[in-house]
């Protein structure tokens, strides 16, 4: 018999906790707190219980407190002051009227879709910080030739203004779909003509339009288990039924997702460098997917997120190249290689999509922007991409080099620091009495955005105080993803030891 829902922080009005519904407790802790914020009921400036006294107040891991707590903080409706607690922020984001109040009540699901209201509830990570240390995906921007780029945006206008000015193609600017394509075949052996590159506003919107066009509401994906948030809000808004599937030391496991949902219609998978863990799929993985999707007349999205940064001999070749059915579609983007505002990407279909992708672009948006389109032809055509490529995968290999021998020497017998063959994080794994989303909180008081491991699992893995989250073959759920591109090996050293401090300070379990 299911225990019934019991009130929090009764001051503060009816605001209920279910313990037996699907939404994790600290997303619903979060919530109430943000609400009573918004509401006035907690007012500026006043200061939040303790995480241990409400935690044991209400019968509540500790961490769960935490992860709401550092949500909150992270959203900017609380700051924090180091040896004080936390206290509601002066100001307010979003407060005005139809601000975050009026939102709150989509997010509950007034005039919404279902979709939408799975949307709107689905977890996320916040948005990296630009400019402090440890934020993920973000490039080296000071090594970025940005006037070479404006010489190429200026070229573009006055050589082709008036041809770039007129109605786009909904899969992309011809010369960049071909260039593409000739790269693509060089250096990741995919399988593929210019036709079946579609040229997309980022790779999260390939994502999300390829759902749309492959899924039915109710169908089944398999989704890595952990993995990136983004990914899966793209099914979500698809309809998709999501089945987390478990990663170990070889990539995703096929037949833990068959035992799952072997009826699925889609897995999305990051084979060549798996996100957060770091692993690669093994070719025996890569098989035994294939063979699955080509029974089951199932697909494969394959996103290839930051395959380019690759440091211990060749990468190995991109799944697509090994298909020989037609299931896989593959998707790619220029943002960690050039700049993140650039939002370019691309999708490569099998050949019988090219016109149902190009049918569904006309209808949702028209296409891509065509003239960093252009640019970007010229940057690739005349040798400005390899060049840069070049000198960024040798610029991060050193800084991969310098945090990994830092986090060695800071967190010595502490903690341990992975990084594999590719990317631009690498994976500190913290003792099971150091709460990642605890530490997470402390860390981001003094400047450092380090996001939590456990934070990519869509389980809620830190349901009892104390315990150790969530095992796979790869190893547990908590730790930090640390990025290195973006800093210089000597802020990093300063960076990864302040964490170091706090780490050995913080108080377990």
């Amino acid at each position: 018999m299911a225990r019934s829902a019991r009130p929090v922080l009764s001051s503060l009005g009816p605001v209920a906790l279910d313990r037996d519904g699907a939404e994790p407790l600290h997303r619903q802790l979060y919530r109430a707190l943000r609400q009573a914020v918004l509401d006035g009921r907690l007012r500026p400036g006043e200061r939040l219980p303790p995480s241990r006294a409400l935690a044991t107040e209400w019968a509540l891991s500790r961490n769960t407190v935490v992860t709401a707590y550092d949500t909150l903080l992270a959203e900017g409706y609380v700051t924090g002051r180091v040896g004080a607690g936390t206290f509601v922020a002066a100001s307010l984001p979003d407060a005005a009227p139809g601000g975050v109040a009026g939102r709150d009540e989509a997010r509950r699901g007034v005039g919404l879709s279902a979709r939408g209201r799975a949307l709107a509830e689905a977890p996320s990570i916040a948005r990296d910080r630009v400019g402090r240390p440890f934020a993920l995906g973000t490039p080296d921007l000071g090594a970025f030739p940005f006037a070479l780029w404006a010489q190429l945006i200026g070229r573009c206008w006055r050589h082709g203004g008036r041809a770039l000015a007129t109605e786009p193609d909904p899969l992309g600017y011809g010369p960049l779909r071909a260039e593409i394509a000739a790269y693509l075949r060089a250096v990741r052996a995919v399988r593929c003509e210019p036709e079946q590159v579609v040229i997309v506003s980022g790779a999260q919107q390939g994502l999300a339009l390829m759902a749309q066009l492959l899924l039915d509401p109710g169908d089944e994906a398999w989704v890595e288990e952990p993995g990136w948030p983004g990914n899966r809000a793209a099914l979500l808004g698809a309809g998709a039924r999501l089945v987390p599937v478990p990663v170990d030391g070889e990539g995703i496991d096929v037949a833990a997702g068959m035992a799952r949902g072997a009826d699925a219609r889609l897995a999305l998978v990051t084979p060549s460098h798996q996100f957060p863990l770091g692993v690669t799929m093994s070719l025996a993985r890569r098989l035994r997917l294939l063979d699955w999707a080509a029974a089951r007349d199932a697909w494969i999205v394959e996103d290839d997120y930051d395959s380019e940064f690759h440091y211990a001999g060749p990468p190995l070749a991109a799944l697509q190249g090994l298909d020989g059915a037609g299931r896989v579609i593959y998707v790619g983007s220029f943002s960690k290689v050039m700049f993140p505002a650039l939002r370019l990407g691309y999708v490569v279909v099998p050949p019988d999509l090219v016109e149902p992708v190009r049918a569904a672009r006309r209808h949702f948006d028209g296409g891509t922007s065509v003239v960093p389109q252009a640019a970007l032809h010229r940057f690739l055509a005349d040798g400005h991409f390899a060049s840069h490529l070049r000198a960024m995968r040798s610029l991060y290999a050193v800084k991969r080099a310098a945090i990994l021998a830092s986090a060695e020497d800071a967190f010595a017998g502490f903690a341990t620091a992975e990084a594999g063959e590719a990317g631009m994080h690498v994976l500190l794994r913290l003792p099971p009495d150091c709460p990642d989303h605890a530490l997470a909180e402390r860390a981001a008081r003094i400047g450092l955005t380090t996001p939590p491991l456990s934070s990519y699992y869509r389980t809620d893995n830190r349901a009892a105080a104390g315990s150790a989250a969530e095992t796979t073959d790869a190893g547990t759920g908590n730790g930090f993803l640390l990025g290195f591109a973006a800093h210089d090996p000597a802020a990093l050293d300063r960076a990864v030891r302040d964490l170091a401090r706090l780490a050995t300070d913080i108080p377990k379990g």
